[in-house]
């Protein structure tokens, strides 16, 4: 049994998921083990085999090939000759050097966009061009100003189109030995760098699906791969509006629980307000019958005043204090539940938790 079998015998029995774990070398050797069970050609072609560290060493999984993956995809045709080019394809035509490219490359990099750019239109995407003239340094590329982009589904791609370099041994000519010997900073140089007829597309913006860069390689030239990048612009599309919906769904869940939130927070104010307005009812009942007490002890001791006008004076005030203590007593009154007032947000904030009284 080859170690793949065996690797698919476990994954197997295991229900497609599996924990290496461990220290040393051993473990280490699992990153490749797995690169070379992609490569034996017995991986089921409905399924994909993926390996990564996890917190308990390193992660197999076996899993279902997504349904895009096994769709089949129309050939791109490309056009041999740009008899009536996209308005982005005839933006790049006006550059002195367009996309950067050397002349034996940009025809074929103008008719591969135009094939790229009709068949996503044709999909319901719409493109714009970039910055058109310029080629970003290899270290820049994946920061740089795109050549162009295509939106699908309000999601922007963005595309730069780039030569690949043909990298020989360099040959040191007997001036830059001779400078090199005469001055210790200068560096002789190990390669050179020539442009090639290859070209690559590298993608950026949104969600990636196949890959995010595609090339010409031996085996396959990019204008094979056209169909892959036109399914990939329009999956980054497909996600990105799913994740946009997704959103709008989370932010109305998040509002009719704050909603909810609100209303509980009501109801426990207009609580609150009624046990306060309670409270301050048996308050002013204590302090008017202490009032009343205190009347009571008043006129007692007015009683037993001689007649003259200092208890009369005192009688007047008496017969003042007594209704303003039967004013103030709120048993003179039948009891009611009070008018809640239409609360305030800093009011709720209180009975809100973590929400806040201004909306989700």
């Amino acid at each position: 049994m080859t170690f793949t079998e065996q690797l698919l015998q476990e994954l197997a029995e295991a229900g497609g998921r599996l924990i290496k774990s461990g220290s040393g070398p051993e473990l280490e050797k699992w990153p490749s083990r797995v690169a070379t069970a992609r490569r034996s050609g017995r991986i089921p072609e409905t399924k994909e085999l993926y390996g990564g560290w996890c917190r308990g060493g390193y992660e197999i999984k076996l899993v279902n090939m997504p349904a895009w993956r096994l769709a089949p995809l129309e050939p791109v045709p490309v056009p041999s000759r740009l008899a009536r080019p996209h308005s982005v394809v005839r933006a790049m035509q006006n550059e002195p050097q367009p996309l950067g490219l050397t002349k034996s490359v940009q025809g074929r990099a103008l008719r591969l966009i135009q094939a790229l750019i009709i068949a996503t239109e044709n999909a319901g995407h719409s493109s714009a061009a970039g910055q058109t003239g310029f080629a970003p340094p290899p270290h820049r590329r994946h920061r740089a100003s795109p050549h162009f982009t295509i939106t699908a589904q309000g999601q922007t791609v963005e595309f730069l189109v780039l030569q690949e370099q043909d990298r020989t041994e360099h040959v040191a000519t007997e001036k830059e030995l001779a400078e090199a010997k005469k001055k210790s900073w200068i560096r002789i140089p190990r390669f050179d760098y020539t442009p090639s007829e290859r070209l690559r597309f590298v993608l950026s913006g949104g969600q990636p699906h196949r890959a995010s860069e595609w090339s010409d390689t031996p085996g396959r030239s990019l204008k094979n791969q056209l169909a892959e990048i036109v399914q990939e612009v329009t999956l980054r599309g497909e996600a990105a509006e799913r994740r946009r919906l997704d959103e709008i769904e989370a932010a109305r869940q998040k509002r009719i629980r704050w909603e909810a939130a609100m209303d509980e927070a009501r109801v426990q104010y207009a609580e609150a307000y009624r046990v306060r307005h309670f409270e301050a009812q048996e308050a002013a009942w204590r302090h008017a019958t202490g009032l009343a007490e205190y009347v009571s002890a008043v006129r007692t001791r007015v009683d037993a005043m001689p007649q003259g006008q200092t208890r009369t004076e005192a009688e007047t005030w008496i017969d003042w204090a007594a209704t303003r203590v039967e004013r103030l007593d709120p048993l003179n009154t039948p009891p009611r539940l009070p008018d809640i007032p239409e609360p305030r947000a800093d009011d709720l904030r209180p009975f809100l938790g973590h929400w806040s009284p201004y909306g989700p």
